[in-house]
């Protein structure tokens, strides 16, 4: 018998998509603060320390300890729970915050965990318990920036995590070996092995423009890949703003005006 509980859903959209959770009564779904997007009548929200589940049941200082390791991770040390306290069927909807796809993850099928980049997460069905995995390996904790400190999620429920652009999933045989760019990197079960490697050679180093390392990962298991991180995306519009371009000068700039109807 399943220790969370169980709830349909429906994913809409295209690059900014929700997902739709349907509840049944006394039924409970949780999510980050700022995902929520609408909900139904008869639907209380209640602040919780963390995500509510069976793992943080030692009591205040045993919640307070769970709950402030989220902290590692950039979120908040509060979770929101949504119940449906009435006697039918009632619906809420959770939002992508960036362009990308919503993932639905079963962690049944995947023995009850999956590791995931630690802003991926976005909701899940009660009794799934969001943490944090750390990297053992020595060389992955100095270097591997982006994939040092991530999320576990673990459970038999479903969750939803969040990417950017594009995404698929890679299924490695036993040793069968990815290297990925650690912000590309969104997820991987657990039999996955995780390292980081150095790039050979010191042109590649200098002049290739993708930094000294990427990920390993080494099968078997599932990998969950996008093609937009939000640290590229974010990093992408920041030199936009902060550049004056050839093209965007006084003469094409004035031309854009006048066409726009702000020329004098």
């Amino acid at each position: 018998m399943k220790s969370s509980h169980e709830i349909d859903y429906e994913i809409f959209g295209e690059e900014m998509q929700y997902v739709s959770i349907e509840l049944d009564p006394n039924e409970t779904a949780i999510a980050e603060a700022g995902s929520f997007m609408m909900m139904d009548h008869d639907i209380e929200m209640a602040t919780i320390f963390g995500d509510g589940s069976a793992s943080q049941s030692g009591g205040l200082f045993g919640k307070l300890m769970s709950a402030g390791k989220r902290l590692l991770t950039g979120e908040s040390l509060f979770m929101t729970a949504y119940t449906n306290v009435s006697h039918g069927k009632r619906k809420v909807a959770f939002a992508s915050p960036y362009p990308g796809k919503i993932i639905p993850v079963d962690l049944h099928a995947y023995n009850g965990k999956i590791v995931c980049q630690k802003d991926a997460f976005l909701c899940a069905a009660k009794g799934v318990a969001v943490g944090i995995e750390f990297q053992r390996r020595l060389g992955t904790g100095l270097f591997g920036g982006e994939g040092f400190i991530m999320q576990k999620l673990e459970g038999d429920g479903m969750s939803f995590i969040h990417a950017g652009g594009h995404v698929f999933h890679r299924d490695l045989q036993p040793n069968e070996i990815l290297r990925i760019d650690t912000g590309c990197l969104v997820g991987f079960t657990q039999n996955i092995r995780y390292d980081i490697e150095m790039i050979r050679g010191i042109r590649n180093k200098i002049f290739g423009g993708e930094g000294f390392f990427y990920a390993t990962l080494t099968g078997p298991g599932r990998v969950w890949i996008q093609t937009l991180p939000v640290s590229r995306l974010a990093a992408r519009i920041l030199s936009f703003a902060t550049t004056t371009r050839k093209e965007e000068g006084s003469i094409l700039g004035g031309l854009g005006n006048l066409l726009d109807g702000d020329g004098r």
